[in-house]
C-alpha cells in the first residue's frame, strides 16, 4: 500500500518525537522543545534533497497526534470539551487535506509518485534491519532522502534505526501486561459498576469503544466520555493503571536499555548539528 510523502514523513516524526523517554542510566532524555529541534531539521533535511531532484515540499510543523487514552479515559474535563476525541481525529483529518504537500502528491501521475516515494525512502527497503522489542524485524532503506537527512543529524544510521524503532515500539509489550495485571481487573469490574449504575453497561472500558459506532458522533456521546471518566476516578480505575503502567514501563525500559541509551546519546549528539541546519538555511 503506498503512502504519500507527507504521511511519511509525520511518522518519521513521531517515531523521533513521540517515543517512550529512556531509562535512568540513559541519560536525561531530551525535552519537547529539542525534539521539536530535531524533527524540524530532519524535516529541513529531507526537503532540501527532494527539492534538489526536482520534487516540490515544503516544510510543515506536524500537528499534534489526538490525545489517546490507553487504558480509559479519566479526564472528566477532556471528555466535557472532546467526548471521544472524535473531533480531534476530524481535524487531523481536514489539516492533512488541506496540507500543500498532500495536495501536490495527490496530483502526480503514479509514475511521478512512484518516483517521489522512492526519492523520499529509497529504490528498496534493503541496508538497515532491526529486531523489534515484540519480535520480528523491521527493514528500510539506507537509501533516499530520509536515510541522508538522518545519516547526517546521527551519524550511526544503523544504530540511530534500530534504537528509535526499539523506543517506539516498547507501548505493545507492557500495556497488555498492565491489563492483565489482577488488580487492574478488580478496578475494571468497579469501573463497569460505576458505569452500571449510571446506566451504562459495559464490562470493560474496550467494550464501551467497540460499541460507538465507526463514524460521526452518536447522540449523548459526550455525556457518556463524561460517565467514564468520573467513575474511572470513583472506581480507582484511573489511580490503578497509572500506578500499574508507570511499573510495567519501567520493567520494559530496564529491559531494553542499552538501545534506549544509544538513542538518547545520539539524539544528544545530534542537536548541535540539528542548530546549524536550522541557522544555515539556502
Amino acid at each position: 500500500m503506498r503512502r504519500s510523502v507527507l504521511a511519511l514523513l509525520l511518522l518519521l516524526v513521531s517515531l523521533t518525537a513521540c517515543a517512550p523517554g529512556a531509562p535512568p542510566d540513559a541519560g536525561d532524555p531530551l525535552s519537547r522543545q529539542e525534539q521539536q529541534l530535531l524533527a524540524r531539521a530532519e524535516q529541513t533535511l529531507i526537503a532540501r534533497c527532494l527539492t534538489g531532484q526536482g520534487f516540490r515540499y515544503e516544510v510543515r510543523v506536524p500537528q499534534p497526534p489526538p490525545r489517546r487514552f490507553p487504558y480509559v479515559g479519566d479526564d472528566v474535563g477532556w471528555a466535557r470539551a472532546h467526548g471521544f476525541g472524535r473531533d480531534e481525529e476530524r481535524r487531523l483529518a481536514a489539516a492533512k487535506a488541506a496540507d500543500p504537500n498532500e495536495r501536490w502528491f495527490r496530483s502526480l501521475p503514479p509514475a511521478r509518485k512512484r518516483a517521489a516515494l522512492a526519492a523520499l525512502n529509497g529504490p528498496r527497503p534493503v541496508g538497515l534491519r532491526a529486531r523489534m522489542p515484540g519480535g520480528g524485524t523491521v527493514a528500510a532503506s539506507d537509501e533516499g532522502c530520509t536515510a541522508r537527512a538522518q545519516r547526517h543529524l546521527y551519524g550511526d544510521l544503523p544504530a540511530w534505526f534500530e534504537a528509535r524503532l526499539t523506543a517506539a515500539n516498547l507501548t505493545p509489550l507492557y500495556v497488555p501486561r498492565v491489563r492483565a495485571d489482577p488488580a487492574y481487573r478488580k478496578a475494571v469490574r468497579a469501573w463497569s459498576a460505576c458505569m452500571k449504575r449510571r446506566g451504562h453497561a459495559y464490562p470493560t472500558p474496550e467494550a464501551l469503544r467497540a460499541a460507538l459506532p465507526g463514524t460521526g458522533a452518536a447522540v449523548g456521546e459526550r455525556e457518556l466520555a463524561v460517565a467514564e471518566a468520573e467513575c474511572a476516578a470513583d472506581s480507582g480505575l484511573a489511580a490503578t493503571a497509572k500506578e500499574l503502567d508507570a511499573r510495567y514501563a519501567a520493567a520494559a525500559r530496564r529491559a531494553h536499555a542499552a538501545p534506549l541509551a544509544t538513542k538518547t546519546r545520539l539524539e544528544r549528539a545530534a542537536l548541535p548539528r540539528a542548530r546549524e541546519v536550522l541557522t544555515n538555511r539556502p
